[in-house]
């Protein structure tokens, strides 16, 4: 049972590239942990919460979890969990995936009246032999696990969703939210990693819809060997590329976790018509605690905390 939840591993494919994995890093450097890191501002105080677990000798697992929680608990962070914004028919819809050093993973999607599905896809994880559900199954699930249904939509969220009816437009303008999905990524003292991403989607979004940050490998991915990423801005972008994953086996081959989202950022946009009206950014570490983050858009910001305390750092953008 134990083995059926571990995400698909592409060994086959794998075995043809060079292994660098446990080399690529510099036998001499102190590694910089335990460290977790987050995307946008709201992952100060989420960082906060999964420094408690890290400092105190706990699992990466753990801490990513606990971490964002907070903000999935935060009416005033309008793009994860309570108070998030709705889809087109003013419903929230959540979804969630959490990734440990073993690569057992758990994950939730089209998630309504939940406050914490990111706990519902550790328990997806932990207590099932799947690795996702979603809609009403997802529901069940999570209420034959104790969690209580509740209203999601606050008032201001359900104001914002009223005006917008009136004149609704999509896709909407890049960065209106300015801050997004939250992801997290940690490696605790033993050098395991793991990872959370969770979020409410995009605002006013098709009923049905779905991004990356559910998927494992598009908007989060973990190799302990190697290293970890997670991803914000448009989800479909990262599903069409398994975006995370590329920033991870792009690590492998050598490349620091900057040098592996630049890349990573500069396939994507290599591809569209025209890069300028998308947002992508991809937030990465390794084994050895280094922290690199990129994105098309100037505005994406993360959070950093380790032993040295607490940082909210402007990522490097393709366009100024």
């Amino acid at each position: 049972m134990h083995s059926r939840r571990h995400f698909l591993k592409v060994s086959g494919m794998l075995a043809a590239l060079p292994t660098l994995g446990k080399t690529a890093f510099a036998k001499d450097k102190v590694a910089n942990r335990p460290l977790v890191v987050s995307t946008w501002e709201h992952g100060g105080p989420a960082n906060l919460a999964a420094w408690k677990v890290l400092s105190s000798g706990g699992k990466a697992i753990d801490a990513v979890e606990q971490g964002v929680m907070i903000p999935e608990a935060d009416p005033n962070v309008m793009t994860v969990g309570y108070g998030g914004y709705p889809d087109s028919e003013g419903k929230v819809t959540l979804d969630a995936c959490i990734m440990d050093h073993k690569q057992n993973c758990g994950s939730v999607a089209f998630l309504e009246n939940i406050k914490h599905p990111i706990a519902v896809a550790r328990k997806v994880m932990d207590k099932t032999p799947h690795v996702m559900l979603v809609g009403e199954g997802a529901l069940n699930f999570a209420k034959s696990q104790g969690f209580s249904e509740e209203n999601l939509l606050t008032d201001k969220a359900k104001k914002l969703w009223q005006t917008w009816r009136k004149n609704p437009t999509w896709p909407p303008q890049i960065n209106i939210e300015n801050h997004d999905t939250i992801g997290m990524l940690a490696v605790d003292e033993r050098g395991d990693l793991s990872g959370a991403c969770t979020t409410s989607g995009a605002s006013f979004k098709l009923r049905g819809r779905v991004g990356d940050s559910p998927i494992i490998g598009a908007g989060l991915f973990v190799d302990n060997d190697i290293g970890a990423a997670t991803a914000t801005g448009m989800g479909e972008l990262m599903m069409k590329t398994v975006g995370c994953f590329s920033v991870v086996e792009i690590m492998r081959q050598g490349a620091s976790p900057q040098e592996a989202c630049k890349e990573a950022v500069e396939r994507i946009a290599s591809k569209l018509d025209d890069y300028r009206q998308y947002q992508v950014g991809f937030l990465a570490i390794n084994k050895q605690g280094d922290v690199g983050a990129y994105a098309i858009q100037s505005g994406f910001n993360y959070a950093v905390q380790d032993k040295s305390g607490a940082q909210l750092i402007d990522s490097r953008s393709k366009l100024a």
